[in-house]
């Protein structure tokens, strides 16, 4: 039994795998799930991080080994090179999709034993998940995964709107004709992939393949990226995906991003700020509405 830890660079989501490689044609037809599972046309695209070394896993770090991801193309906080991160990256992706339930406490034994990793590499991962508000420590309490509440809500959206409409306002001026195109392609592939129109859902992955992120880096604003993306983007993208992708609102909420990225392209930055905070609030209201419903 060998462990495989991958990531593609495409979306920064690492998974795990577990896979008896009793010959060469096996390893083969497994990477060609991972192929079709992630959407890319050749494993070349997704690099082997960290696994057990047998002879089909070395010459397959040397098959992938020359593939033509930078520094540049993969975030700082979506690098992973070391246990830590690792750890932390996992550990990120499950708390934000719900794997590991809001407001629920944190073993640290038991997720060192999940993981495979001593207590003090794990401590330093719930750190660095600290840092980005997705798990909180209390006296005599512990490690909590944070609790997603109205009120929180409120305060991290009104947040995100203020600072998510001068990315827009920004943006306006900043991006090139071609950062505008990839993204309206982008939409185009949402529209595409997904059953949007349908209202059903519109998940979007994280990092380049996220609308809102697209707009955020676009502004070209070093000290806004920082504020959006390495303190509030994970908190902000727990409620998204965990509450507000899929259901009615979500073909509305398609429709609104094109026209913040008309406005953008057209270079009219009060626009595409006012744009961007109606969707926020249209978006804040719709999930104060599904913790309604639930109570």
């Amino acid at each position: 039994m060998y462990r495989i830890t991958i990531v593609n660079a495409d979306v920064f989501k690492v998974s795990t795998f577990f896979f008896n490689f009793t010959q060469s044609a096996n390893f083969s037809r497994y990477k060609r799930d991972l192929c079709r599972q992630y959407k890319v046309a050749t494993v070349d695209n997704i690099p082997i991080l960290s696994h057990s070394r047998c002879q089909d896993c070395r010459q397959f770090e040397k098959g992938v080994s020359n593939q033509s991801v930078t520094n540049e193309s993969i975030e700082p906080q979506n690098q992973v090179t070391t246990a830590v991160d690792q750890v932390f990256v996992e550990l990120r992706r499950a708390i934000v999709e719900g794997d590991v339930a809001q407001g629920s406490k944190i073993s640290e034994p038991e997720l060192a034993k999940r993981y495979g990793v001593s207590r003090a590499t794990l401590r330093d991962a719930l750190n660095r998940l600290e840092a980005c508000n997705l798990v909180e420590r209390k006296a005599n309490v512990g490690c909590r995964v944070v609790a997603l509440t109205p009120e929180r809500l409120i305060e991290v959206y009104q947040v995100r709107a203020a600072l998510e409409g001068l990315a827009c306002r920004l943006a306006a001026q900043n991006m090139s004709d071609e950062e505008i195109a990839n993204i309206k392609a982008l939409l185009n592939k949402h529209l595409n992939e997904q059953r949007v129109k349908e209202g059903e859902s519109y998940y979007q992955e994280a990092g380049d393949l996220d609308f809102h992120y697209r707009i955020i880096k676009g502004s070209k604003n070093e000290h806004l990226f920082n504020l959006l993306i390495h303190d509030l983007y994970q908190l902000i993208r727990m409620y998204r995906v965990q509450m507000g992708m899929t259901g009615p609102r979500v073909s509305k909420a398609f429709d609104e991003h094109l026209a913040i990225i008309n406005a953008i392209e057209n270079r009219d930055g009060e626009l595409a700020e006012m744009l961007m905070k109606r969707h926020i609030s249209y978006s804040m209201n719709n999930i104060e509405n599904k913790f309604n419903a639930a109570q």
